[in-house]
């Protein structure tokens, strides 16, 4: 009797385990670009979901939530740009799936964060596509003197712009990495700063977040246009 018991105890233990493990799963994961649209922007994303699960898309970077079910995965998250944290016009499009699919956090309301809910109640895993898009920005200029000019305007098709712009990220995350611990980063819209003849400097705003809790900075770059080196880097919480 008391082996029966124990073996039922220990079968219960072990799907509460595998549950366990299941519920709250999360998975980040950071958009691949595929080339910038200017003041419009869209996201494609597909998961594979086995029960309930939600998504959240900050920026260039998405997390992925199981909320019941098996463990649900990442297949694709492609973007041309960043969602940018205020959004002046957005749109959700649910492409794939035989279950629901619903934006339950507007970015435009929530600080920049989209959240999709998605809800597959036939057993077993299922793929889900859908897409984000968004037109322009809301009173997004950095604060200092002159604002500053989108770099996805008029120069979108110079190289060495691209290059600016990449290697300005790039040298922000390192500083915020080696300053502060900070990785995964959420950027917000990043552009030139308009009150110098030689556009050679980068502005711009990124937040981090942890939880429920979030730090947000503003950063400048300033760039040697000629082979898109770093001069200097500066970080600011405001």
């Amino acid at each position: 009797m008391k082996t029966h018991l124990l073996k039922r105890m220990t079968l219960c233990l072990a799907i509460f385990a595998l549950t366990s493990a299941a519920y709250g799963q999360s998975q980040n994961r950071r958009a691949t670009m595929t080339g910038t649209r200017g003041d419009r922007g869209k996201c494609t994303i597909e998961v594979n979901v086995d029960d309930v699960a939600e998504i959240e898309i900050a920026g260039e970077m998405g997390e992925l939530h199981t909320l019941s079910g098996q463990p649900s995965g990442w297949v694709r998250f492609e973007c041309s740009d960043p969602l940018p944290r205020n959004p002046t016009d957005f749109k959700f499009s649910g492409i794939d799936g035989r279950g629901r699919q619903t934006l339950i956090r507007d970015p435009r309301n929530n600080r920049g964060v989209a959240v999709i809910r998605i809800e597959d109640r036939n057993g077993g895993r299922e793929g889900y596509t859908f897409d984000i898009e968004w037109r322009g920005y809301a009173n997004n200029n950095s604060g200092r003197s002159g604002g500053f000019d989108d770099p996805r305007g008029p120069n979108n098709n110079n190289p060495a712009v691209a290059r600016a712009v990449d290697a300005c990220r790039d040298a922000v995350r390192q500083r915020a990495e080696r300053d502060y611990g900070y990785r995964n980063l959420t950027f917000d819209r990043m552009g030139f700063e308009n009150n110098r003849g030689a556009n050679d400097t980068i502005l711009g705003r990124f937040t981090f977040r942890r939880g429920l809790s979030q730090e947000e900075f503003e950063f400048s770059c300033s760039v040697n246009m000629n082979n898109g080196r770093i001069r200097n880097v500066q970080l600011r919480r405001y």
